[in-house]
């Protein structure tokens, strides 16, 4: 596949996957899924490949989640339940049989804090931040970004994060368990070499299987997204979801409560 919306890059046992729309914070569309889904199957399956990082271009922005420009009604456009494939390229980050790590160099909002939390490991600058979104453009994560976040954080927490759609510091995000480790914007290139190189010293095999094991206790989880994104298709064909698309689209503060207090029970 000849990429657009990504970087993908192999060496010395690392195979970087960057996400490379920076003029976006690195959002996704349709595209942008499928040239990882490609990215992930090919590092997973490559024998070099001891380690994937994960990350976006630039400074800003790991990844803001999806494009709401490429929301049109009813969907992304792409194939799936959404038109976006974005639960199979979760359910691909913990089916590759090599760690993944995060590396968080901005914002990891939404859909991108999704991914931060179905990757194995996650080390951020400083300056990251964290948090879901989906509530306030009329969307959500069902599955890996609910249930597998609160595992992570505890009910509360991962309520909290859910139902006020806050932001959250690259220290706090730490204090909670959400990520590994923080360290200077300068420094995380470094650092995440550094995790890298002592991973690559361990048995690959040995990691696969410790990984595949951590993975059952949470396995149900991939049931639950599929029914999940099947229910999230029919709310996005609602006239509640298309008023935060169009609220966010146009700048201005949606009114939820108008439309869903219209609805025929």
């Amino acid at each position: 596949m000849s990429y657009q919306d990504i970087a993908f890059d192999r060496r010395q046992g690392v195979a970087e996957i960057r996400i490379n729309r920076p003029d976006k914070y690195n959002a996704f569309r349709a595209q942008t899924i499928e040239e990882l889904l490609d990215a992930f199957k090919q590092a997973g399956a490559d024998r070099s490949v001891g380690v994937i990082v994960l990350t976006g271009t630039g400074d800003k922005a790991f990844c803001t989640g999806g494009d709401q420009s490429s929301h049109g009604q009813g969907g992304y456009g792409g194939r799936g339940a959404i038109g976006l494939p974005v639960d199979e390229l979760q359910g691909l980050i913990r089916d590759t049989p090599k760690p993944v790590i995060a590396k968080v160099n901005g914002y990891a909002i939404g859909g991108g804090n999704v991914l931060v939390t179905v990757c194995d490991l996650a080390i951020a600058a400083e300056h990251a931040q964290f948090g879901q979104v989906g509530p306030k453009v009329g969307s959500v994560d069902p599955g890996f970004g609910t249930a597998l976040l609160a595992r992570g954080l505890g009910e509360k927490r991962a309520r909290e994060v859910w139902f006020l759609c806050r932001r959250y510091s690259a220290a706090q995000a730490l204090a909670w368990g959400w990520i590994n480790a923080v360290v200077s914007k300068e420094d995380l290139d470094a650092e995440v070499q550094r995790w890298c190189d002592e991973i690559l010293g361990l048995s690959p095999t040995a990691l696969a299987i410790a990984k595949r094991s951590f993975n059952i206790d949470t396995e149900q989880l991939r049931a639950v997204s599929s029914m999940g994104f099947e229910a999230l298709a029919l709310f996005y064909e609602n006239a509640e979801s298309r008023e935060g698309v169009e609220a966010f689209l146009n700048k201005r503060k949606p009114d939820f409560r108008s439309h869903y207090q219209r609805r025929t029970p």
